[in-house]
């Protein structure tokens, strides 16, 4: 097979339900030459797009009405306050200005603190409840402005304030002196042109200096003071300084590039240390960062922080508890804020920045640098895509247009996009079908009550994880094998985890390392980890009744390599975890270990976990799900492996290989004497003749000879056998290569033997080991032979044995009992996981080990299968167990 990997599987889990040319129908664009959109705005009558100016465009007639004109730089952020009548629109020219949209008259201009060092204002958000204006600015600061409720309104009875009188109280409520505002200066590091205009204004234009002369006659009837401003631009009430005590600076380490408000469905405090505020800010930032202020009081307090690890965070939108943060990369982090976790990743498109998103109900509206919109539905999953502009998408809002003539109701909804191709284009959008709740609903209805929407995701990950060939132990299939973790920790990353690879080695493949968090309080979270494998052994066509590679479904059962041993149960785990996250009902941490050797004896997995120990982090439990039932129908717990001792006997005559019917019967052959060596190993019972090899093995108790008979009857099974194959030690001789041809007239020279011992409690593995050798060395010594022996042990690994009385596996008991509904059976397994006894040790807990396929799966033979019926009820057992630890 070749070196190059074979085609990888598009990382994304968002499954394409529709076809792609099924887009949206353009009803309408509007153009306006030279002139990009970076903002948009809507409110009955009108859409408003920033550029160069503020644009406003009638929406019975999409024709432009007029164009709203004052600021001298690029207007970045729009945002419409609906009871108040007012348009707030930002500027690179650090200020905002404030219109009525039933005159489109200025109102106010607003200054930040120190606004010759603001920079740009990139972020608007508007509070109805408290009638205050956050905005976000270039220099990293948070500011804020709170307004009178008759401020801009115009007195309706006789001895009313005037709008000077309501100005002057709220500037001195504010702690503001009325006075001259300070023109706008060139910053020097500050003053730069937004990234995606098309065509910068001149900076002189943008920001007048100090030294520019003002126009005379343009004084602010407010204040008195002078204001530069744009001919035929019409005067405002009054000129506003936002005082220092309206700022929180360095809000971020970056510009706070984009902003949202977020009412609480549950008011109150959270005494579980979850977000209770009845309004919350969210702001995103080029620091990669979602931060969540309390804004129920004067002052802006931060709640907490999500740290979105993919580049600036460039677009926010809020529905209910959860936050989609629209990311550089081609990203968008879905977050809860109650619990304060991870919910899942999208992957739009790699590599290409998203700048802009919008909602309709649960629908999730992406716009990308690329001019590509994607519609996803609340299950995560793409339901439309299409190429929307033919520049970059700067902008987008969902809005109502009358497509038709109608009397009454706010008309249809659309989907409002601009780019810097100087379009806007205007989308007929239907909303989602009610077939599943949204978000909103499922935060309104308990866990318990919420339905399952991960068995889909479940075997459609499962699909494109069989598809890679990741066969671990063979250099040509070493990329596939690299290719098989990256998409695994984008894959778990999607569902909700923070995943990351921890290299192994030059020559070996990575681990992945998945943490999905639990809801953040004040107590500690319990940590599980999840121990499996991502790597397979090859798979030859021949047997196989489908392509090994590729997930086949027939009668209820899934077919290809790696679907029982481990991909399936490792999938079922994860969608685990993501069922419980978007739930709202993980309440511990898991943590997925997973490694790429363990077909190939786990090369440097012990050295990498001790390495990454803290970044792991501490761990109350070990899970594995790495084996099958006894039977076809009645569920298991595994408590007891094998441990396993490789050995490679080598004995060599130092010379070369010799002819029998020259030599034989005169040289000292080496295979006579390594049959004679093995045949010392073992009696004719085949018991172990290694002294003292049985002195620690621990004896049966009646309460595990009762076990065996019960488990006998069910398999038919001699309890005997199941006592031999599961907890006594074993010799077996694998193999043995000769040097040479391999002709029957050949004697020679080298002759090498593989064989392993299974070691069972409470047989010491390097005890054992170096009873072999010596016994090994001893019997070659008394056959006084010419010839030379080797011993080399390749690999060991411990024998591991569960505690039934631990409350852990109580749990996971009860979890398999009553997902199944009859009682597990306790068994043991004659083999060896070399990575459970050792992870046991390094953190200090308990391991738990259950299996999810059926004694038939045929793993490591042709046609390996599992049930998908075992396989979502393994999921549904995990998500019981882990929701019944939380308290452990």
């Amino acid at each position: 097979m070749s070196t190059q990997a074979a085609d990888v599987p598009h990382p994304s889990l968002s499954r394409p339900l529709a076809d792609q040319h099924g887009h949206p129908h353009l009803f309408h664009s509007l153009y306006h030459k030279t002139n990009s959109v970076l903002s948009l705005s809507a409110d009955e009558k009108y859409v408003y797009s920033g550029s160069q100016g503020d644009d406003v465009w009638d929406k019975s007639t999409f024709s432009l009405k007029t164009t709203l004109r004052g600021h001298t730089g690029s207007v970045l952020a729009l945002e419409y306050a609906s009871e108040r009548k007012w348009l707030f629109s930002a500027s690179g020219d650090s200020t905002i200005r404030v219109w009525s949209t039933e005159t489109h008259a200025p109102l106010f201009i607003l200054h930040p603190h120190f606004d010759t060092d603001a920079g740009d204002l990139f972020s608007l958000a508007w509070s109805s409840s408290s009638s205050t204006l956050y905005f976000g600015c270039q220099n990293t600061s948070l500011q804020w402005f709170t307004f009178l409720p008759n401020l801009g309104h115009p007195p309706h009875q006789q001895g009313a304030p005037t709008h000077q009188q309501v100005l002057d109280k709220a500037l001195q409520e504010a702690g503001i002196a009325s006075g001259t505002a300070t023109p706008r200066r060139v910053h020097k590091f500050f003053d730069s042109y937004p990234q995606y205009t098309r065509k910068p204004a001149d900076l002189e234009a943008r920001n007048p200096t100090a030294s520019s002369s003002p126009s005379p006659g343009l004084t602010t009837p407010a204040t008195g003071g002078t204001c530069l401003l744009q001919p035929n631009v019409q005067i405002p009430l009054a000129i506003i300084q936002i005082p220092p005590k309206n700022v929180i600076w360095s809000a971020h380490y970056g510009y706070v590039y984009c902003m949202a408000l977020s009412p609480s469905i549950r008011e109150g405090s959270d005494d579980q240390g979850g977000i209770g505020s009845s309004l919350r800010l969210v702001t995103g930032s080029g620091d990669a960062t979602v931060k969540v202020w309390d804004v129920n009081s004067a002052v802006p307090s931060l709640q907490h922080t999500f740290d979105c690890g993919e580049g600036a965070v460039l677009a926010v939108v809020v529905r209910g508890d959860t936050v989609y943060a629209g990311c550089q990369d081609g990203y968008v982090k879905v977050l809860d804020l109650e619990t304060r976790t991870l919910v899942r990743t999208i992957i739009v498109n790699e590599n290409i920045d998203i700048l802009s998103l919008s909602m309709l109900q649960s629908d999730l509206y992406t716009c990308s640098a690329n001019g590509q919109v994607q519609r996803f539905s609340a299950t995560f999953d793409l339901t439309a895509s299409w190429p929307a502009h033919s520049g970059i998408i700067l902008s987008s809002i969902i809005t109502h247009v009358k497509l038709s003539s109608g009397k009454g109701g706010r008309g249809k909804a659309v989907l409002v996009t601009g780019a810097n191709d100087d379009f806007i284009k205007i989308w007929d959008i239907d909303p989602p079908p009610k077939k599943q709740p949204d978000i909103e609903e499922l935060q309104r209805i308990g866990p318990e009550s919420q339905p399952d929407l991960s068995d889909d995701i479940l075997v459609y990950a499962l699909s494109k994880f069989i598809s890679i060939p990741s066969v671990s132990g063979c250099l040509s299939y070493r990329e596939h094998c690299r290719q098989a973790a990256i998409w695994l920790r984008k894959c778990l990353s999607q569902l909700g985890a923070e995943a990351s690879l921890l290299p192994t080695g030059d020559t070996t493949n990575p681990l992945v390392l998945a943490t999905f968090r639990g809801t953040q309080n004040k107590r500690k979270a319990r940590r599980v980890l999840v121990y499996g494998h991502y790597d397979v052994i090859p798979a030859s066509p021949k047997g196989w009744s489908s392509d090994p590679f590729t997930l086949y479904a027939l009668n209820g059962y899934l077919y290809g390599r790696g679907v029982t041993d481990n991909k399936g149960p490792i999938m079922a785990i994860a969608c685990a975890a993501a069922a419980l996250l978007r739930r709202r009902a993980l309440d511990v941490d898991l943590v997925m270990l997973i490694e790429g050797e363990e077909e190939a004896g786990s090369k440097h997995f012990a050295q990498t976990v001790k390495q990454h120990k803290e970044t792991i982090g501490p761990i109350d439990a070990i899970l594995v799900s790495n084996s099958t039932w006894i039977s076809e129908s009645t569920p298991c717990i595994t408590y007891g492996l094998r441990g396993v001792v490789h050995c490679q006997v080598k004995i060599s005559s130092g010379g070369p290989d010799l002819h029998s019917g020259v030599d034989g019967g005169a040289a000292r052959e080496p295979m006579m004497d390594i049959m004679k060596l093995l045949g010392t190993l073992v009696d004719d019972q085949q018991k172990v003749t290694i002294p003292s090899f049985y002195d620690d093995v621990r004896p049966l108790t009646a309460e595990e000879r009762q076990l065996f008979k019960v488990l006998s009857g069910v398999t038919q099974t001699p309890a005997s056998s199941l006592s031999a194959k599961w907890r006594e030690p074993s010799l077996t001789i694998h193999e043995i290569e000769v040097s040479g041809p391999k002709n029957s007239t050949v004697i020679p020279s080298t002759v090498q033997a593989r064989l392993s011992l299974r070691i069972v409690p409470d047989q010491d593995v390097e005890e054992i080991c170096a009873s072999l050798q010596d016994h090994l060395k001893s019997k070659f010594g008394d056959m006084q032979s010419r010839n030379t022996l080797e011993i080399n042990i390749s690999h060991t690994a411990d024998w591991w044995l569960g505690n039934l009385d631990d409350p852990w596996f109580a749990a996971l008991e009860s979890a398999i009992r009553d997902e199944w509904g009859v009682e597990p059976l306790r068994i043991r397994e004659g083999g060896s996981i070399p990575s459970v006894p050792y992870l046991e040790k390094e953190f200090s807990c308990h391991a738990l080990h259950l299996p999810m396929g059926q004694s038939t799966d045929q793993a490591h033979l042709p046609n390996e299968r599992m049930s998908l019926c075992n396989l979502q009820k393994g999921q549904a057992v995990v998500e019981r167990f882990l929701t019944s630890v939380k308290d452990l």
